[in-house]
């Protein structure tokens, strides 16, 4: 209950509420003809889960029904173990008003909680190596839908990393081209950076990230480094500069992960978290008063 709480937190109602009504818009940005159809009368509807995995996107989904005068009742809490098929909520409302947002209210939640379901998987087997760094994220969203992926990560346990361009300065492999070198780039970054943001620089040897370090980086991504270098790059960075924070990315996945955590690796960041997370499946069925049928799970 106190992380559900935290999570909402971070959330400010008027964004979520300005997400929801454009992600309805879009939905339906002149006639709703399927609405000739029903009555309007109330209804109620009930979320069921039908795939394996962590629910997450309770608030964005809460928004969008809300802008639609409907009303949501959960039973289970944001970040719970989904073993399918089990009820997760009920929805309330004017059938054409509920009907208007399932879709969109279903693909947000889906999505959410697939992003969410693979960080969990990812910190899991981080964990079970016996690591203790940071299983991240990365800049690499939806455009448009980076609030819902990035808080999905958070659910799952995963850092979000960088929310945008303004919350670290990122020096990659082309800042450094364009500045004409890595002591350059770090120079010109650490007077942007100023007190009030970390300085970090993407590097392609040792030698590029012994510089960036001398220079004043904060932290030092060594990108698309296979296990074998990357373990003793790190173990030589730390020596030299103890309080250097080390990122590993570049074509990490689920499966070789292990090979990845180490004794000197702070941050492993993965945009297979984002790009890649299958979403999961839910349903939301419309029920008569006293009747709630089971809908089929999903098959693999």
């Amino acid at each position: 209950a106190d992380l559900e709480l935290c999570l909402q937190l971070l959330l400010p109602p008027m964004t979520l509420a300005a997400l929801a009504n454009s992600w309805l818009q879009e939905d339906c940005p002149s006639l709703n003809f399927a609405a000739l159809v029903t009555q309007a009368a109330p209804a109620q509807a009930a979320l069921w889960a039908k795939s394996p995995g962590v629910l997450a996107g309770r608030p964005f989904f809460d928004a969008i029904f809300a802008q639609l005068s409907c009303q949501v009742s959960w039973f289970l809490p944001e970040g719970s173990k989904l073993a399918p098929v089990v009820k997760v909520a009920e929805v309330r409302g004017p059938v054409q008003y509920l009907l208007l947002g399932e879709r969109v209210a279903l693909n947000t939640l889906a999505r959410c909680s697939g992003i969410a379901s693979a960080a969990a998987a990812a910190v899991g087997v981080a964990r079970g190596t016996g690591w203790t760094g940071h299983v991240a994220g990365t800049r690499k969203t939806t455009p448009g839908f980076r609030l819902v992926e990035k808080y999905g990560l958070l659910v799952g346990g995963a850092a979000s990393h960088r929310y945008d361009l303004g919350g670290l300065v990122m020096v990659k492999d082309n800042h450094v081209v364009a500045a004409g070198g890595v002591e350059t780039a770090v120079q010109r970054a650490r007077q942007a950076a100023d007190f009030a943001l970390k300085v970090e620089v993407e590097c392609s040897t040792l030698q590029e990230a012994l510089r960036a370090a001398e220079a004043g980086a904060d932290l030092v991504l060594l990108d698309n480094f296979k296990p074998e270098e990357l373990h003793p790059t790190a173990a030589a960075l730390k020596a030299r500069f103890p309080s250097l924070a080390v990122e590993a990315s570049g074509g990490i996945t689920l499966s070789n992960l292990p090979r990845f955590c180490g004794t000197h690796i702070d941050i492993i960041s993965l945009g297979m978290l984002t790009q890649a997370a299958p979403a999961l499946d839910f349903s939301l069925k419309l029920f008569a008063e006293g009747t709630t049928p089971v809908p089929h799970a999903r098959r693999s």
